[in-house]
Formats: structure tokens, C-alpha cells, sequence
């Protein structure tokens, strides 16, 4: 893994990587490294699309050199206790993305609940998690006209990301169910119910 590890600020970094996999795998290292007590001090571990900052560090400039020679296995799925989420396949672009995938539209339910998804990491709105697990023959384009409102629970796809809307908002995405699991509630603790490295299983529901 070739990484490139920039200052931010006194007491951080922020590592870039190649790929969204390798994003994941060293979020999930660093996690299991800080669980053990190998990251003492350290505050904040907050990954993105293909980088993870790091906060807290007495010596950045000594971690940035420690980091680059991890070896970092690839991350397990589908291993952990996993979120689930009932999801009612009824999405407007349920038929497109079938279409896209080569199956009759029922078929598209099978294939989304067989698949263990892991939350790479969050952002867009509180609580909406970026969820990978799809394999590349299974990503799709986001619509090429995206909606002024898509509900809050939709559940959509677009690249190799799925997601859940936690509120109404204008979106892109190709939506293929609805859900009404809770992605934020501020009375929980914690608010969001999915965070970076979370393990979601979708299970279908009767329309």
C-alpha cells in the first residue's frame, strides 16, 4: 500500500491513499491498532472517500514515517455483528437498475440482501453513511437528471456506494426501496445509527 501522509495541523495528519479498499483497510487497522493500545493520545480517526485524518498525535512527523510501513490486511466482511436494515423494494429506479444489472427487477432485492456492505465512512447529511460491498459489475451511474426531494429512508445506489437518506434532501442517487430505520435520531445515544466501519445487512420486507 503506497501512501502519502500530509501535516494537519500541530497534532495530525492526513494520509491519502489510492483506492476507496485501501481507505477502508487502514481505517479498520488503525481502529485495531488503537483498541490494543498502540495509538496512545490519539483523539480522532476520521476516514473519507480515500483519505483518513489523524488527530492527536504527540509526533506527526514520527507517525507519517511509522504509518508508511504498515502492512495493512485487507478488511474482513461479513465476519461481525451487522446492522440490520428492513428495506420495502419499491423504488422508482428499481426497474433501471435491474436493467443495468441484467436481471429481472425482483431480482434485484436477492442480490442487495445477499451482499454484506460495511460503512467506508459518513457525510452528505447526519447520519448517511457510504456504504461499499457491491462488487464493480454492480455499480451504477447516478441519474442523469437527480430529483429536487428524494424522502428520507430511500434507499439508493450510485458508483460503488449504497445508502440510506436519513431526510428529505435533493439527490442523485438511483433509488431501489425505502426504508423507516432511524439513520439519525438526536434523543439516541449515539445519534447516528450507522458509523465508519459498521457492518449493515438489508433484509426485504413485504411491499
Amino acid at each position: 500500500m503506497r501512501l502519502r501522509v500530509l501535516r494537519a495541523g500541530a497534532d495530525a495528519v492526513l494520509v491519502e491513499t489510492a483506492t476507496g479498499e485501501e481507505t477502508e483497510s487502514l481505517h479498520a487497522e488503525l481502529l485495531r491498532r488503537r483498541a490494543a493500545g498502540e495509538l496512545a493520545g490519539v483523539t480522532e480517526i476520521v476516514p473519507a472517500a480515500r483519505t483518513v485524518l489523524v488527530c492527536g498525535l504527540a509526533d506527526p512527523r514520527a507517525f507519517g514515517a511509522e504509518v508508511a510501513g504498515w502492512d495493512v490486511p485487507p478488511v474482513p466482511r461479513g465476519r461481525g455483528a451487522a446492522v440490520e436494515i428492513a428495506v420495502r423494494f419499491d423504488g422508482p429506479d428499481l426497474a433501471e437498475v435491474a436493467g443495468l444489472w441484467g436481471v429481472p427487477p425482483r431480482e434485484v432485492a436477492a442480490i442487495v440482501t445477499a451482499t454484506p456492505f460495511r460503512v467506508a465512512f459518513c457525510g452528505f447529511a447526519p447520519g448517511f453513511g457510504y456504504l461499499t460491498g457491491l462488487p464493480d459489475r454492480l455499480h451504477v451511474p447516478r441519474r442523469a437528471e437527480p430529483r429536487t426531494a428524494v424522502p428520507a429512508g430511500s434507499v439508493a445506489l450510485a458508483g460503488p456506494y449504497a445508502g440510506v437518506y436519513p431526510r428529505s434532501s435533493p439527490g442523485g442517487w438511483q433509488v431501489i426501496g425505502t426504508t423507516g430505520a432511524a439513520l439519525w435520531d438526536a434523543a439516541r445515544e449515539p445519534a447516528a445509527l450507522l458509523s465508519p466501519g459498521t457492518e449493515v445487512r438489508f433484509t426485504e420486507v413485504a411491499r
